[in-house]
């Protein structure tokens, strides 16, 4: 089980809730389950959301692994330059 801080809008598409928990073992793995338990966050995750993985932002890393012991922040894409 991994333990998930939702930023920003995410939260809203979660119920108000700031943490989740999923079982998930690498990136895509996290965001089909978050889609399954909390279907609110479904088109966002179409439309690309950021991970965070212990402070180093990550964008389509489908299976960058994850793990318990790991800070895992997800947000909307971050874009800018």
């Amino acid at each position: 089980m991994v333990r998930v801080k939702l930023w920003g809008s995410l939260r809203a598409m979660a119920g108000g809730k700031e943490w989740v928990e999923v079982e998930a073992s690498n990136f895509k793995q996290l965001l089909d389950a978050l889609e399954v338990k909390h279907p609110g966050l479904g088109p966002q995750i179409k439309r690309g959301v950021s991970l965070s993985l212990d402070g180093v932002i990550y964008r389509e890393a489908w299976f960058t692994e994850i793990g318990p012991e790991n800070e895992i922040i997800l947000m909307p894409y971050m874009v800018g330059g």
